[in-house]
């Protein structure tokens, strides 16, 4: 009976075991659904600018969820040397519907639209304190409140550097050259060997004829000889 008992539980242990460790699995598969489907904000490719002190730039942010939103949370700040000065917020609340903005700034406009999940704004007239970063955050209820942020950075100049573009003309008149010796020695040997084809073809024409004169006057010769050898009645 002893065994017996031993062996039991040993089995029904091994199930408790194989039941954690499918429950581990299905845990994990179900987190990296979530992660890889997850909220996410991003500024684009290029995540700095460079403007002139009085334009106005545009400071862009979009959103992207696989499992969509509701009441999505979302808004803007601007780090003012560790100071987080809020410049608008709004709350989607679902896709396709626009929000309403809160604008805390009176040179900031609002500028996205739920349709294409932007949510940029305008910054009009900018000036040298504007320079730093601006960071864009958006929470997704829908996703058990998960969060994520963009920064944006804003440099604000007096005149805006001109590109130096000697290297590139360099580049440019190389190749330009080369192209155009190349298509200069292709036009040089299309005209020989057009003149070497014409020359040929004279050279041949010269032997046809002469080699007619030839087989004539070899006609004649004969027959003036069978002339003179024919005796006279």
């Amino acid at each position: 009976m002893a065994s017996v008992d031993s062996t039991g539980s040993s089995v029904s242990g091994r199930l408790r075991s194989g039941d954690l460790l499918h429950a581990g699995l299905a845990v994990t598969l179900l987190l990296g659904v979530w992660s890889v489907g997850g909220l996410e904000v991003s500024t684009g490719k290029v995540s700095s600018i460079e403007a002139m002190n009085g334009s106005t730039v545009l400071l862009p942010c979009t959103y992207s969820s696989c499992i969509g939103i509701k009441n999505l949370y979302f808004n803007w700040h601007y780090n003012d040397n560790g100071t987080m000065i809020k410049l608008c917020q709004a709350t989607i609340p679902i896709e396709g519907v626009e929000p309403r903005v809160s604008v805390n700034h009176d040179r900031v406009e609002f500028v996205g639209s739920s349709k294409n999940n932007n949510i940029s704004i305008l910054l009009w007239n900018i000036t040298f304190e504007d320079e730093g970063q601006y960071i864009c955050f958006a929470r997704n209820p829908k996703e058990k409140n998960r969060n994520h942020s963009a920064i944006f950075t804003l440099k604000v100049v007096d005149q805006m550097k001109e590109v130096d573009n000697t290297l590139t003309v360099i580049i440019v008149s190389v190749l330009g050259g080369v192209i155009g010796l190349v298509i200069i020695a292709m036009v040089i040997k299309a005209l020989v060997a057009h003149f070497l084809l014409k020359d040929d073809e004279k050279n041949k024409e010269c032997l046809v004829s002469s080699s007619g004169n030839d087989n004539t006057e070899n006609g004649l010769s004969g027959a003036k000889a069978e002339n003179k050898g024919t005796p006279k009645a």
